[in-house]
């Protein structure tokens, strides 16, 4: 421990040696991105080239119905220990879900 006497004493801080210019930053270029083998394909960030309507409808359904199974509470918070337990309730709230269909009425 220290005394009350005893000061510590910190060696000062050095300034960044500059490399070139002035500046303390790497010299190492910055990462570069590989080429895309064909780069007129689609647009950055933009929809897909070839673009399936198809495909896109049933992921849309697929994705509605997960996430309406998601708002069970019991299904969102997994509670239930076993797996079959598990794959029960999900049974149930399709059951559920399928009943109340508005296209299903007849």
């Amino acid at each position: 421990m220290w005394s009350s006497s005893t000061k510590r004493i910190r060696p000062a801080r050095s300034a960044p040696i500059s490399v070139g210019g002035g500046s303390a930053r790497s010299s190492r270029s910055p990462p570069t991105k590989p080429p895309i083998a064909n780069g007129s394909a689609g647009r950055p960030g933009g929809r897909a080239p070839t673009f399936d309507r198809d495909a896109y409808k049933q992921r849309n359904t697929v994705e509605r119905c997960i996430n309406r199974l998601k708002q069970w509470r019991g299904l969102a918070t997994r509670y239930d220990k076993t797996a079959a337990i598990y794959l029960a309730g999900l049974h149930v709230a399709a059951i559920f879900i399928w009943s109340d269909d508005p296209k299903e009425t007849a």
